[in-house]
């Protein structure tokens, strides 16, 4: 029987079971951007009021899932250390299909609530698919193979959005049966193909006192050169998720987009980041390296962002978009850096603490953006400025540029 990793890549063929992980991130992602497009209308449906209302409840649902995630990315990524990767991504698409449905059927603003926390603990699971990444990967092609994970995502973002916004032309459930069936047919294609990597000699007795966030970002933010990285992480991923947050709310105000158009403009901006984490990033790394990529990708979003917050032309909107992708370089290359700082028994539980900053970042931005997003639109707004949000994000990864660079080994 192996006893490393390495050796289990070496005598098992591992595309099937990489293929489940990859469709299972790409699920997660769905999850994010399947109801975007719909959700204006979903909102107003089950709660009426204005759009700028509705963007505040937009915001608290996107808060709620990304503190579910918060809470329990730390969990499942130790859970996954102790009982293996298998069992904790298996029971979580059961889960998730089952809170698809009864998405579906949600009549209240409430009920939508509860359906979106059940679906951010099982889109937690996104640790115990990285640590399986990093289980099966040489510490030199880390960062690659996390940027198939990102261009994973990327699928996700591109058929979240299609799924959403094409289907939501039919009505606003109908996109939610859609992935109810998706997530259990890849329970079903994994049950018969996932392999285990959480050998004897790397699993690890579950620690509940580094499973909790808290004292998971305790014990990693001790190991030489976490810290500041995650620091860097958290604001990246705050000033990011300004495209889930506003995206909706900013493209309907200042450009009047349908729910399909906006589902297209999201499907193009998934397509170009897994162009870039999926193909392109390794071309990047071995010419910058993963530090220079950090750099150039952070770069990028600063002018991207810029750009959309004084854009006043949809069609110039779409045209900065592969600018704008070029950035989604910086979170493989950051996860590759951190990967390669802490041992092969603690996999799972730094990508529950990566899950929870990022989930901590969900909580942050959706509240942040749709806030600024309603001050800068509602009637007798001081200044009528629908890309606001975008000079937020804007400033915000300058500041994360700034500490990277100091962080930079010389």
């Amino acid at each position: 029987m192996p006893t490393n990793p390495a050796s289990i890549y070496k005598i098992v063929d591992l595309r099937l079971p990489v293929l489940f992980i990859l469709v299972t991130v790409t699920l997660d992602a769905i999850g994010i951007g399947l109801i975007m497009p719909i959700m204006p209308d979903l909102i107003l449906e089950v709660q009426g009021g204005t759009l700028a209302s509705a963007a505040i409840w937009g915001g608290v649902l996107t808060t709620v899932f990304a503190f579910m995630q918060f809470l329990f990315g730390p969990i499942i990524g130790n859970l996954s250390d102790r009982f293996g990767r298998r069992p904790v991504l298996l029971i979580s698409l059961v889960v998730m299909s089952a809170d698809y449905l009864v998405m579906a059927v949600a009549g209240s603003i409430w009920l939508l609530l509860i359906g979106r926390i059940v679906g951010g603990i099982t889109a937690a699971t996104h640790s115990a698919a990285n640590a399986y990444i990093a289980d099966i990967s040489k510490p030199a092609d880390k960062a690659a193979n996390f940027g198939l994970l990102g261009a994973g995502f990327g699928v996700g973002f591109v058929l979240g959005p299609l799924i959403g916004g094409l289907l939501g032309e039919y009505g606003t459930r109908a996109p939610f049966y859609a992935a109810a069936v998706l997530a259990a047919l890849n329970f079903v294609f994994g049950y018969f193909i996932l392999t285990e990597t959480v050998t004897d000699q790397i699993r690890r007795p579950f620690n509940w006192a580094r499973a909790n966030p808290f004292g998971a970002f305790k014990h990693m933010s001790s190991l030489p050169g976490v810290r500041r990285l995650l620091i860097v992480f958290f604001i990246y991923s705050v000033a990011f998720h300004v495209y889930p947050s506003i995206w909706p709310y900013f493209t309907q105000e200042r450009f009047g987009w349908s729910p399909q158009m906006i589902g297209i403009s999201l499907a193009l901006f998934g397509t170009m980041m897994a162009i870039v984490q999926g193909g392109l990033i390794r071309i990047i790394l071995s010419r910058l390296g993963e530090w220079r990529t950090i750099i150039y990708g952070i770069a990028f979003d600063i002018a991207a962002f810029g750009a959309l917050a004084v854009v006043t032309s949809g069609t110039i909107a779409l045209v900065l978009t592969p600018m704008a992708s070029l950035g989604a370089a910086t979170v493989p290359a950051m996860t590759g850096i951190m990967s390669q700082l802490v041992g092969d028994d603690e996999q799972g539980a730094l990508q529950g603490v990566m899950a929870s900053t990022g989930a901590l970042a969900m909580i942050v931005s959706p509240m942040l953006m749709t806030s600024v997003f309603a001050e800068f639109t509602h009637e007798g707004a001081p200044i009528y400025l629908p890309g606001a949000p975008f000079l937020v994000s804007m400033l915000l990864m300058t500041v994360a540029l700034v500490i990277f660079l100091r962080s930079k080994p010389i």
